[in-house]
């Protein structure tokens, strides 16, 4: 059991993958039987019902079979508060999944919620397979047997926790999966974007904004969401994948249980996304937090665009005082394009789109060698390296390595400066653009040739 990773390979891989919803009600052990699936620890797991919030997509694959698994918070039919959002959220999942796995615990039984969960099933009138989970031995297969009264077929005994009876279950729900075929999109798949940055900012809520649909979780109480959500949003005329992400702790090890995984996972968002928005509080002050996301933004090399959310709460006093703070802390990252939002208004989120795409074409850009070449040479000339020691080190020849991000590298005829490479990055910027990305310059010195004898 595997995770699928890596770029579309051929048709097949251009197509979309059929989608299976997690159901049940809290703690079944949805997401550990997510984990078994997955063959790794992905989602969050903790013996505290109401830990998965959200509805959270993992590519997986089982027997050549690739597919979406969806885990879902629990589903429960008298929900009050976030707990009747987090239900909403497992029927919305339902009601987009081609298939559903229904896991029950085996060793209570079944329960008014199940059956309640089944009403809602044969509602959807989707193939269900029905997962009789926390059979760890043979003792315990008897009691999963009674699950054939909630009348869904075959209930499929399985130990998420152990990995007993997971492939018969992945075999049964391997053969209800639609043909891929039956669907098309474009090859490669929507450009990715994760929405970052500190806890309880707003990032969900710009999601919701964007998606035009309550897709995520939200609520005043920091930390809201735990794993990263996926959706397909269309700004404009484009579909972005958009990636909404827990809020990062302050460290990573000052975090625990759920949020210490959650935090890891938030840093993995940004490695697998093409273009980050990181989300600041602008009516709070910026704090080393936000320049921290910031930074890791820029190391992981990703396009970026900074969005400056509750602009509605924020009067002129405190825009004067935020101008500073940019002008003083954000000065490294004034390469990235800034729009001043309000998700809960709406106010400006229409202008995300049109930052995104800039920051997506500054990422991707290309300068051919003749250009660099004839552009470092005017530099050379206009602005020469200082002389230190008795020595002037002088580029000899450049080349852009690669884009996404733009990486350059210089040869050069000795060490040079950090300052004059930082002064080369500049004039770049000036010269070509790059709009949204970051830029690196790579300095690689003539090795020195040993005298003959």
């Amino acid at each position: 059991m595997t995770e699928t990773t890596g770029p579309h390979q051929g048709a097949e891989e251009a197509l979309p993958k059929p989608v299976v919803a997690v159901v049940g009600r809290p703690n079944v052990g949805k997401s550990t039987l997510v984990n078994r699936i997955l063959g790794r620890r992905a989602a969050v797991v903790q013996d505290i019902p109401g830990v998965t919030r959200d509805r959270v997509s993992y590519d997986a694959e089982w027997t050549g079979h690739d597919f979406v698994l969806v885990d879902t918070g629990g589903w429960a039919s008298d929900a009050k508060g976030m707990a009747a959002r987090i239900a909403e959220q497992a029927e919305l999942a339902i009601s987009t999944a081609d298939v559903v796995l229904l896991v029950v615990d085996a060793t209570i039984g079944t329960t008014d919620e199940d059956e309640a969960v089944v009403r809602v099933l044969r509602r959807a009138n989707k193939p269900v397979v029905l997962a009789a989970n926390k059979v760890d031995d043979q003792r315990t297969e008897a009691s999963a047997a009674t699950m054939w009264d909630l009348g869904l077929g075959e209930p499929w005994p399985v130990s998420a926790m152990h990995g007993r009876g997971s492939g018969d279950l992945l075999d049964a729900l391997v053969a209800v999966l639609p043909d891929r075929a039956q669907i098309a999109e474009e090859p490669g798949g929507p450009r990715r974007v994760a929405i970052v940055g500190k806890p309880n900012v707003g990032k969900s809520s710009l999601l919701n904004r964007m998606a035009r649909a309550d897709r995520s979780v939200v609520s005043d109480v920091s930390g809201t969401t735990v794993d990263p959500v996926d959706e397909l949003v269309s700004v404009g005329r484009t579909v972005y994948r958009f990636i909404d992400t827990a809020g990062l702790r302050k460290r990573v090890n000052e975090a625990s249980g759920h949020e210490y995984y959650a935090s890891l996972r938030t840093q993995t968002a940004i490695e697998r996304a093409e273009v980050c928005v990181v989300v600041i509080d602008a009516a709070e002050t910026i704090s080393d937090q936000d320049l921290r996301i910031l930074s890791m933004v820029e190391e992981a090399g990703r396009a970026m665009v900074i969005a400056y959310n509750k602009w509605d709460l924020t009067d002129e006093e405190r825009r004067r005082y935020l101008e500073r703070e940019i002008e003083r802390d954000v000065q490294a990252f004034t390469w990235a394009p800034r729009v001043n939002i309000s998700a809960l208004s709406g106010r400006n989120v229409e202008r995300l789109g049109s930052a995104i795409e800039a920051a997506l074409e500054g990422w991707e850009t290309r300068v051919s060698t003749g250009k660099l070449n004839a552009f470092l040479g005017r530099l050379a000339a206009a602005h020469p390296h200082p002389v230190r020691g008795g020595k002037q080190p002088r580029i000899l020849f450049g080349t852009q390595a690669h884009n996404c991000p733009p990486t350059f590298v210089l040869f050069t005829s000795g060490l040079m400066d950090q300052g004059y490479v930082r002064f080369i990055e500049r004039r770049l910027r000036e010269d070509f653009g790059f709009v949204g990305t970051p830029v690196k310059v790579e300095v690689r010195p003539r090795e020195k040739r040993g005298r003959k004898r």
